[in-house]
Protein backbone atom coordinates (compact mmCIF):
# COMPACT_ATOMS: atom_id res chain seq x y z
CA UNK A 1 0.00 0.00 0.00
CA UNK A 2 1.43 3.47 -0.84
CA UNK A 3 0.37 7.29 -0.39
CA UNK A 4 -0.28 10.18 -2.16
CA UNK A 5 -2.31 12.96 -2.56
CA UNK A 6 -3.17 11.72 1.54
CA UNK A 7 -4.64 8.84 -0.06
CA UNK A 8 -3.93 5.58 0.52
CA UNK A 9 -3.81 3.11 -2.59
CA UNK A 10 -3.33 -0.30 -3.05
CA UNK A 11 -2.11 0.06 -7.14
CA UNK A 12 -1.16 -4.45 -7.33
CA UNK A 13 -4.08 -6.13 -8.22
CA UNK A 14 -3.05 -9.35 -6.81
CA UNK A 15 -2.29 -7.51 -3.54
CA UNK A 16 -5.88 -6.33 -4.00
CA UNK A 17 -7.49 -9.67 -4.35
CA UNK A 18 -5.56 -11.66 -2.19
CA UNK A 19 -6.47 -8.54 0.77
CA UNK A 20 -10.12 -9.29 -0.04
CA UNK A 21 -9.60 -12.58 0.63
CA UNK A 22 -7.79 -12.31 3.87
CA UNK A 23 -10.22 -9.97 5.23
CA UNK A 24 -13.18 -12.28 4.50
CA UNK A 25 -11.31 -15.21 6.62
CA UNK A 26 -11.20 -12.61 9.61
CA UNK A 27 -15.12 -12.32 9.73
CA UNK A 28 -14.96 -8.64 9.77
CA UNK A 29 -16.54 -5.96 7.88
CA UNK A 30 -14.63 -3.41 6.05
CA UNK A 31 -14.88 -1.28 2.67
CA UNK A 32 -12.90 -0.44 -0.13
CA UNK A 33 -12.71 2.85 -1.84
CA UNK A 34 -12.52 3.28 -5.82
CA UNK A 35 -10.94 6.90 -6.09
CA UNK A 36 -11.83 8.68 -9.04
CA UNK A 37 -10.83 12.81 -9.27
CA UNK A 38 -13.53 13.20 -7.60
CA UNK A 39 -13.22 11.54 -4.60
CA UNK A 40 -9.56 12.53 -4.31
CA UNK A 41 -10.72 16.64 -5.20
CA UNK A 42 -12.85 16.27 -2.41
CA UNK A 43 -11.04 14.47 0.36
CA UNK A 44 -8.73 17.28 -0.19
CA UNK A 45 -11.35 19.78 0.61
CA UNK A 46 -12.95 17.94 3.65
CA UNK A 47 -11.10 16.33 6.25
CA UNK A 48 -13.82 14.15 7.49
CA UNK A 49 -14.79 12.86 4.20
CA UNK A 50 -10.52 12.08 3.84
CA UNK A 51 -10.96 10.11 7.43
CA UNK A 52 -13.79 7.91 5.63
CA UNK A 53 -11.60 7.18 2.50
CA UNK A 54 -8.78 6.29 4.79
CA UNK A 55 -10.45 4.10 7.58
CA UNK A 56 -11.68 1.33 5.00
CA UNK A 57 -9.07 -1.43 3.69
CA UNK A 58 -7.52 1.19 0.92
CA UNK A 59 -8.39 2.66 -2.06
CA UNK A 60 -7.86 1.19 -5.63
CA UNK A 61 -7.05 3.83 -8.58
CA UNK A 62 -9.61 4.79 -10.42
CA UNK A 63 -8.34 7.62 -12.06
CA UNK A 64 -6.14 7.62 -15.27
CA UNK A 65 -4.48 10.85 -14.27
CA UNK A 66 -3.44 10.34 -10.84
CA UNK A 67 -0.89 7.78 -12.31
CA UNK A 68 0.65 10.73 -14.51
CA UNK A 69 1.06 12.70 -11.60
CA UNK A 70 2.88 10.37 -9.57
CA UNK A 71 4.94 9.40 -12.67
CA UNK A 72 5.61 13.13 -13.25
CA UNK A 73 6.37 14.00 -9.37
CA UNK A 74 7.65 10.89 -7.96
CA UNK A 75 9.15 9.24 -11.47
CA UNK A 76 6.60 5.83 -10.44
CA UNK A 77 4.55 3.73 -13.08
CA UNK A 78 1.14 3.08 -11.08
CA UNK A 79 -1.52 1.91 -13.15
CA UNK A 80 -5.15 2.87 -12.87
CA UNK A 81 -7.44 -0.10 -11.53
CA UNK A 82 -11.10 1.52 -12.13
CA UNK A 83 -14.59 0.56 -10.46
CA UNK A 84 -15.60 -1.14 -13.76
CA UNK A 85 -12.64 -3.36 -14.05
CA UNK A 86 -12.47 -4.56 -10.90
CA UNK A 87 -16.64 -5.20 -10.67
CA UNK A 88 -16.31 -7.10 -13.86
CA UNK A 89 -12.72 -9.28 -12.15
CA UNK A 90 -15.19 -10.05 -9.17
CA UNK A 91 -18.50 -10.65 -10.76
CA UNK A 92 -17.33 -12.90 -13.54
CA UNK A 93 -14.52 -14.74 -11.07
CA UNK A 94 -17.91 -16.59 -9.45
CA UNK A 95 -16.01 -16.95 -5.71
CA UNK A 96 -18.15 -14.99 -4.07
CA UNK A 97 -21.87 -14.58 -3.02
CA UNK A 98 -22.59 -10.90 -3.62
CA UNK A 99 -25.03 -8.28 -2.76
CA UNK A 100 -25.67 -5.54 -5.39
CA UNK A 101 -27.57 -1.73 -4.06
CA UNK A 102 -28.12 0.99 -5.44
CA UNK A 103 -30.10 2.23 -8.69
CA UNK A 104 -33.41 2.36 -9.90
CA UNK A 105 -35.30 -1.55 -10.05
CA UNK A 106 -35.05 -1.32 -13.58
CA UNK A 107 -31.29 -0.95 -13.87
CA UNK A 108 -30.98 -3.50 -11.69
CA UNK A 109 -33.35 -6.03 -12.95
CA UNK A 110 -31.10 -5.15 -16.87
CA UNK A 111 -27.77 -5.76 -14.39
CA UNK A 112 -28.92 -8.70 -12.85
CA UNK A 113 -29.68 -10.52 -16.47
CA UNK A 114 -26.47 -8.55 -17.77
CA UNK A 115 -24.10 -10.25 -14.96
CA UNK A 116 -25.65 -13.33 -15.42
CA UNK A 117 -24.36 -13.69 -18.88
CA UNK A 118 -21.14 -13.50 -16.99
CA UNK A 119 -21.74 -15.28 -13.93
CA UNK A 120 -24.58 -17.83 -13.74
CA UNK A 121 -25.25 -17.53 -9.69
CA UNK A 122 -25.55 -14.26 -9.97
CA UNK A 123 -29.79 -15.17 -10.70
CA UNK A 124 -29.59 -16.10 -7.00
CA UNK A 125 -28.29 -13.39 -5.15
CA UNK A 126 -29.54 -10.22 -4.27
CA UNK A 127 -30.20 -6.83 -6.01
CA UNK A 128 -31.66 -4.11 -3.73
CA UNK A 129 -33.14 -0.38 -4.77
CA UNK A 130 -32.09 1.78 -2.09
CA UNK A 131 -34.11 4.50 -1.06
CA UNK A 132 -33.75 8.24 -2.21
CA UNK A 133 -32.83 9.92 1.05
CA UNK A 134 -29.91 11.84 2.95
CA UNK A 135 -26.72 9.58 3.52
CA UNK A 136 -27.88 10.40 6.88
CA UNK A 137 -31.83 8.82 6.43
CA UNK A 138 -30.84 5.24 5.83
CA UNK A 139 -32.21 2.64 7.98
CA UNK A 140 -28.53 1.21 8.26
CA UNK A 141 -29.75 -1.49 11.07
CA UNK A 142 -32.28 -2.65 8.74
CA UNK A 143 -29.99 -3.13 5.55
CA UNK A 144 -27.24 -4.42 7.71
CA UNK A 145 -30.09 -7.12 8.71
CA UNK A 146 -30.58 -8.00 4.94
CA UNK A 147 -27.13 -8.58 4.24
CA UNK A 148 -26.15 -10.45 7.63
CA UNK A 149 -29.05 -12.63 6.56
CA UNK A 150 -28.21 -12.99 2.88
CA UNK A 151 -24.59 -13.96 4.12
CA UNK A 152 -22.64 -12.25 1.08
CA UNK A 153 -18.81 -11.67 1.05
CA UNK A 154 -19.14 -8.75 -1.13
CA UNK A 155 -21.62 -5.85 -1.06
CA UNK A 156 -21.65 -3.14 -4.18
CA UNK A 157 -23.07 -0.23 -3.27
CA UNK A 158 -23.79 2.25 -6.33
CA UNK A 159 -24.77 5.83 -4.78
CA UNK A 160 -22.13 8.05 -6.61
CA UNK A 161 -19.58 9.42 -4.46
CA UNK A 162 -19.20 11.66 -1.63
CA UNK A 163 -22.49 9.72 -0.73
CA UNK A 164 -21.42 6.23 -1.20
CA UNK A 165 -18.05 6.41 0.65
CA UNK A 166 -20.12 7.68 3.41
CA UNK A 167 -23.07 5.09 3.42
CA UNK A 168 -20.10 2.54 3.52
CA UNK A 169 -18.28 4.22 6.71
CA UNK A 170 -22.15 4.77 8.68
CA UNK A 171 -22.89 0.96 7.13
CA UNK A 172 -19.66 -1.25 8.61
CA UNK A 173 -20.99 -0.95 12.20
CA UNK A 174 -24.02 -2.85 11.57
CA UNK A 175 -22.26 -5.78 9.59
CA UNK A 176 -20.94 -9.06 10.78
CA UNK A 177 -19.09 -9.37 8.15
CA UNK A 178 -18.49 -8.80 3.95
CA UNK A 179 -16.07 -6.01 2.01
CA UNK A 180 -18.07 -3.33 0.62
CA UNK A 181 -16.89 -1.65 -2.55
CA UNK A 182 -18.14 1.32 -3.65
CA UNK A 183 -18.44 1.27 -7.65
CA UNK A 184 -20.47 4.69 -8.72
CA UNK A 185 -21.91 4.23 -12.69
CA UNK A 186 -20.49 0.93 -12.57
CA UNK A 187 -24.22 -0.49 -12.67
CA UNK A 188 -25.35 1.64 -14.95
CA UNK A 189 -22.71 0.63 -17.73
CA UNK A 190 -23.43 -2.70 -16.91
CA UNK A 191 -26.97 -2.76 -17.12
CA UNK A 192 -26.61 -1.61 -20.92
CA UNK A 193 -29.39 0.37 -20.34
CA UNK A 194 -27.67 3.61 -19.30
CA UNK A 195 -24.79 5.28 -19.35
CA UNK A 196 -21.93 3.47 -21.31
CA UNK A 197 -18.19 3.77 -20.98
CA UNK A 198 -16.30 5.92 -23.44
CA UNK A 199 -14.75 4.81 -26.21
CA UNK A 200 -10.85 2.41 -25.60
CA UNK A 201 -9.04 5.00 -27.48
CA UNK A 202 -10.74 7.85 -24.93
CA UNK A 203 -10.18 5.58 -21.79
CA UNK A 204 -6.36 5.13 -23.18
CA UNK A 205 -5.51 8.27 -23.87
CA UNK A 206 -7.07 9.49 -20.39
CA UNK A 207 -10.34 11.30 -22.16
CA UNK A 208 -12.96 9.45 -20.41
CA UNK A 209 -13.49 12.74 -18.68
CA UNK A 210 -14.76 14.54 -21.91
CA UNK A 211 -17.06 11.86 -22.77
CA UNK A 212 -18.69 11.89 -19.30
CA UNK A 213 -19.32 15.69 -19.71
CA UNK A 214 -20.85 14.74 -23.02
CA UNK A 215 -22.88 12.26 -21.39
CA UNK A 216 -23.96 14.42 -18.69
CA UNK A 217 -22.87 18.00 -18.59
CA UNK A 218 -24.36 19.79 -15.77
CA UNK A 219 -22.99 17.17 -13.23
CA UNK A 220 -19.61 16.54 -15.02
CA UNK A 221 -18.64 20.28 -15.73
CA UNK A 222 -19.03 21.17 -11.87
CA UNK A 223 -17.29 18.56 -10.56
CA UNK A 224 -14.33 19.16 -13.24
CA UNK A 225 -14.16 22.74 -12.36
CA UNK A 226 -13.58 21.92 -9.09
CA UNK A 227 -10.74 19.57 -9.78
CA UNK A 228 -9.25 21.79 -11.79
CA UNK A 229 -9.56 24.70 -9.11
CA UNK A 230 -7.64 22.41 -6.98
CA UNK A 231 -5.69 20.64 -8.80
CA UNK A 232 -2.98 23.07 -8.67
CA UNK A 233 -2.39 23.43 -5.28
CA UNK A 234 -2.97 19.23 -4.61
CA UNK A 235 0.34 18.89 -7.19
CA UNK A 236 2.25 21.25 -5.22
CA UNK A 237 1.34 19.69 -1.53
CA UNK A 238 2.56 16.49 -3.40
CA UNK A 239 5.62 18.02 -5.01
CA UNK A 240 7.02 19.71 -1.22
CA UNK A 241 5.89 15.86 0.31
CA UNK A 242 8.75 14.39 -2.18
CA UNK A 243 11.13 17.01 -0.68
CA UNK A 244 10.35 16.08 2.48
CA UNK A 245 10.60 12.78 1.99
CA UNK A 246 14.32 12.97 0.15
CA UNK A 247 15.87 15.11 2.91
CA UNK A 248 14.26 12.42 5.49
CA UNK A 249 15.77 9.71 3.62
CA UNK A 250 18.88 11.60 3.31
CA UNK A 251 19.36 12.26 7.26
CA UNK A 252 18.59 8.76 7.68
CA UNK A 253 21.46 7.43 5.29
CA UNK A 254 23.89 10.04 6.55
CA UNK A 255 22.66 9.12 9.98
CA UNK A 256 23.78 5.02 9.13
CA UNK A 257 27.17 6.52 7.63
CA UNK A 258 28.22 7.99 10.63
CA UNK A 259 27.21 5.00 12.84
CA UNK A 260 29.57 2.58 11.13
Amino acid sequence: MERYFNINYEFDKSEVHRRIEKQLQKNEPSYICVSDGVIVNTAIRHADYLKIINDGMFSICDSSWVPLYIKMIYGRKREQYCGCDIFRDIVSEGKYRMFFMGAKAETLHALQKELGKMNPDVKDMTFYELPFCSVDDFDYQGIADMINKDGADIVWVSLGAPKQERFMYYLRPYLKRSVSIAVGAAFKFFSGLEEKRAPKWMLKNHLEFMYRIYEEPKKQLRRCVLITMTLPKMIMKEWKRKRKINKELKREQKRKKLAK
